[in-house]
C-alpha cells in the first residue's frame, strides 16, 4: 500500500484515471508502492473508490490488465511516442463493455434501466469508466495541464491548477524548498569553491596591475 502521508494529487479525485496512474511509484527514501500489487490489494483500492461492490472478485489476469492503464501517461507527461500496445489497452478498455443501459422491469416499479451485469464481467465496465476518462483527459483541454511532479524521487502525475505549478502537493514543494534552504546555507558555510577562488584572484591581480 501506499504511504498514508501523500497526499490526493489535484485532479485525482474528479478523474479516477489519475488515481489509477499514481497507483504507483515511490516513496521518499526509496520505498516502492503498489496499489495494485494483487487482485487483493487491487480489489480493495476499486472499493475505496465505488468501482466495484465489496463482495466483487477480482482475479489475476484482471488485475493485470487494470495495471496495464498506467502506461499510457508516462508517454504523453515525458513527450515520448507511446507504445502501440499502450494506446491498445486503453481502446480495448474502451470497447470491450457495452455501452448502453440494460432494460429491466419491476412489477413495482414499471421498466428501468441500469448498468446491471454478470460478475464475470464487473472489471471491464471499471476498466472502461477509467479509459472513458483518459481518453477525453488526454486529447481536450485539460491535456496540457497534466505534469508530473518535479521533487526528486517523487514519480507522481497531477492536473496543474495553475501554469507554473511544479509540484504535486505541498509536502513535496516543503521538500524542495528545504533542501534548497539546506544547500544555499552548505555552501555559505564551505566558502567559495577553489573555481571560485580562482576566478576572484585572477580579477584582483588584473586590479592591481592596472
Amino acid at each position: 500500500m501506499s504511504d498514508p502521508l501523500l497526499a490526493a494529487v489535484p485532479g485525482a479525485e474528479e478523474h479516477p484515471w489519475l488515481a489509477l496512474v499514481n497507483s504507483a511509484g515511490e516513496l521518499p527514501g526509496g520505498k516502492r508502492y503498489d496499489e495494485l500489487g494483487s487482485p487483493e490489494v487491487a480489489a480493495a483500492w476499486l472499493m475505496a473508490r465505488d468501482l466495484i461492490a465489496p463482495e466483487s472478485v477480482l482475479h489475476e489476469h484482471c488485475q493485470g490488465r487494470l495495471a496495464g492503464l498506467r502506461d499510457l501517461f508516462t508517454a504523453h507527461t515525458t513527450g515520448d511516442v507511446p507504445t502501440i500496445a499502450a494506446v491498445h489497452a486503453v481502446n480495448r478498455a474502451l470497447t470491450c463493455a457495452p455501452g448502453a443501459l440494460l432494460l429491466r422491469f419491476d412489477p413495482g416499479a414499471g421498466f428501468t434501466r441500469c448498468a446491471d451485469h454478470p460478475v464475470t464481467q464487473v472489471i471491464e465496465h471499471v476498466m472502461a469508466l477509467i479509459a472513458d476518462d483518459a481518453a477525453p483527459l488526454l486529447s481536450g483541454d485539460q491535456a496540457s495541464l497534466l505534469a508530473s511532479c518535479e521533487a526528486d524521487s517523487c514519480e507522481r502525475f497531477f492536473l496543474r491548477s495553475h501554469a507554473r505549478r511544479q509540484w504535486c502537493s505541498t509536502r513535496c514543494g516543503d521538500r524542495v524548498r528545504a533542501a534548497r534552504a539546506y544547500a544555499r546555507k552548505r555552501a555559505i558555510h564551505l566558502g567559495p569553491t577553489p573555481a571560485h577562488k580562482s576566478r576572484l584572484s585572477g580579477s584582483h591581480a588584473h586590479q592591481v596591475r592596472i
